[in-house]
């Protein structure tokens, strides 16, 4: 992917979620009626404040359920996101990158 987001964006690839009923049935996504919230960032913008957030590419995020714009490359989807839409980081608490 040849995108570069402007500004305080980040683009994430949203991870696919399916959910397990109660006698083992696995739903895929398609069958929720809930959107995907979880990502893992691709690429990060130069910009002020997601320079703050210090969030660097292969974090896994959790993002505003209407948050971004949907767009598709190559076959793959993914969001483009701004820094208000994140709302927490998956981080490992051995990563420096954690010291919020």
């Amino acid at each position: 992917m040849n995108l570069k987001p402007l500004g305080d964006r980040i683009i994430v690839k949203p991870l696919a979620k399916e959910e397990v009923t109660k006698s083992g049935i696995i739903l895929p996504e398609s069958a929720t009626k809930e959107s995907r919230k979880e990502g893992e960032i691709v690429v990060v913008g130069t910009g002020e404040n997601i320079a703050k957030l210090r969030v660097k590419k292969g974090n896994r995020v959790i993002f505003s359920e209407y948050g971004g714009s949907d767009i598709n490359v190559d076959g793959e989807d993914y969001k483009i996101l701004n820094h208000d839409d994140l709302l927490a980081v998956d981080c490992d608490p051995e990563d420096d990158s954690c010291d919020f």
